[in-house]
């Protein structure tokens, strides 16, 4: 018999608050891979007692539980919402501006928190909190899975609208990821202004090596 698949717990949040933390925030980005589109960072202080039930990493629900749990939480929970534009990705990096998005996302908080824990394996610069790296904390932490699930849930708002904008590119499908769709209508219509230029899967499909086709 297969065994249930471990979900997200508060034993982290009680660790630090065992430790005297009073505010504790989860963090998390969604957004890295995509060819178009800002990344988008939240940050989440959930209560100590009222959190919504079936808090999990972002990915692993429906989209329609995940835009009813974004509800629950922003109802609950002390929250903010960030992003890094197109161009800032390519001023900075994928990397460095994920980690800009996070620090905007904390510092946009009601409350200062005490400690801030971050989804992936390192942290992001100039926090002005002391800070937690949980590898797959989206899937470990309950205040990192409720940032995952509002930040997927307000990026894939932001897609869905550029969607209306520059239409057959699929955005409203797959939020600028690069699937066959969104690969070939980049070669058949060019770019945006939302594409990130700077990564070289745009490259090799705007400009393919001519070699290949011999």
């Amino acid at each position: 018999m297969k065994e249930p698949r471990p979900r997200p717990t508060f034993r982290h949040e009680r660790a630090c608050m065992a430790q005297g933390a009073r505010f504790i925030c989860g963090v998390d980005e969604v957004g890295r891979g995509p060819l178009a589109g800002p990344v988008t960072a939240a940050a989440v202080i959930l209560p100590r007692r009222g959190i919504p039930r079936g808090l999990d990493d972002s990915k692993k629900l429906s989209p329609a539980r995940r835009r009813q749990l974004a509800e629950q939480i922003k109802d609950c929970a002390d929250w903010s919402i960030a992003h890094a534009s197109v161009a800032e990705i390519g001023q900075l990096n994928i990397h460095y501006a994920s980690h800009l998005a996070m620090r905007r996302a904390v510092a946009g908080l009601r409350q200062r928190p005490c400690m801030a824990l971050v989804d992936g394996k390192r942290l992001p610069w100039g926090l002005d909190c002391p800070a937690e790296a949980i590898v797959r904390g989206d899937a470990a932490c309950l205040s990192i899975a409720a940032a995952s699930i509002i930040a997927k849930v307000e990026r894939d708002r932001i897609m869905a609208d550029l969607a209306q904008q520059f239409p057959g590119y699929g955005w409203e499908q797959n939020m600028g990821y690069p699937t066959e769709t969104h690969r070939r209508a980049l070669a058949e219509k060019g770019a945006t202004p939302f594409h990130r230029m700077g990564f070289p899967a745009i490259h090799k499909i705007l400009c393919p090596d001519p070699s290949l086709n011999l």
